[in-house]
């Protein structure tokens, strides 16, 4: 579904992205952790080219993203991406916010737009608030829209980019939850989290990420109860002793 050969990517003369060389199966679930400045979200970043990389060649479902006549309209639209911060509009309800790609990108008439956002509102938790506004919901709340804007595109791949580090803790439960729905109905994921529990429980693959390079990969429970390499079980002692 997604496959990185030899990516290269530069900020002037910071080199945020290494020679990765990565692939991601349809239907799992990748969590990506490390540091801050590690490059783990610029990597999510490149695989629907919010980020363009110098070196390499990366495959999307099929679509080399590495040739810059790709259509990236399509491409985006089978791919839902959810930021730490929700970027939803302030002035549309929460139904509008999630009927408008459908209706402005796959060309949906407006009332079939606003019954799919209806059904993925509801998906979300969120069937009693498609009148609301932004302003009138929590942040686990608008994060849920968020969530519901992407998957009312029907994408192929969900990628999401710390997507509960701008929520108080009490609102972190209701977001993870369903994103472990969402995994458990089989949709190909890479979560940038430290979100550790989360991890364990429902990732299929933990990666390591530092200082630009692909450190450590492997199963939950390999890498939290035995981390091959030094560096990972350094971080580890860090964020599990709290």
């Amino acid at each position: 579904m997604i496959r990185f050969e030899g990516v290269n990517k530069w900020f002037g003369k910071l080199h945020v992205l290494q020679n990765i060389d990565l692939e991601v199966a349809p239907g799992e679930v990748v969590v990506i952790c490390g540091p801050s400045g590690s490059g783990k979200s610029t990597l999510i970043r490149c695989i629907n080219r919010l980020e363009k990389f110098q070196e390499g060649k990366l495959f999307v479902d099929g679509s080399p993203l590495h040739d810059h006549k790709l259509n990236l309209t399509k491409l985006r639209a089978d791919i839902g991406f959810v930021f730490q911060q929700f970027h939803l509009y302030p002035h549309m309800t929460a139904l509008q916010n999630v009927t408008l790609a459908p209706m402005q990108v796959r060309k949906m008439s407006r009332k079939a737009a606003e019954e799919l956002g209806r059904k993925t509102l509801k998906r979300v938790g969120l069937g009693d608030k498609i009148d609301s506004h932004p302003a009138q919901l929590s942040g686990g709340q608008q994060q849920r829209v968020a969530i519901a804007r992407g998957l009312a595109m029907n994408p192929k791949i969900m990628l999401f980019d710390e997507p509960t580090s701008a929520l108080d803790p009490e609102m972190i439960g209701e977001v993870l939850d369903v994103m472990t729905q969402l995994a458990g109905e089989g949709m190909t994921m890479c979560v940038v989290t430290h979100e550790m529990g989360f991890a364990r429980k429902v990732a299929h693959r933990v990666i390591f990420m530092d200082e630009g390079q692909l450190v450590e990969s492997g199963p939950p429970d390999r890498f939290f109860d035995h981390a091959q390499t030094h560096r990972a079980q350094q971080f580890l002692s860090k964020i599990l002793s709290h």
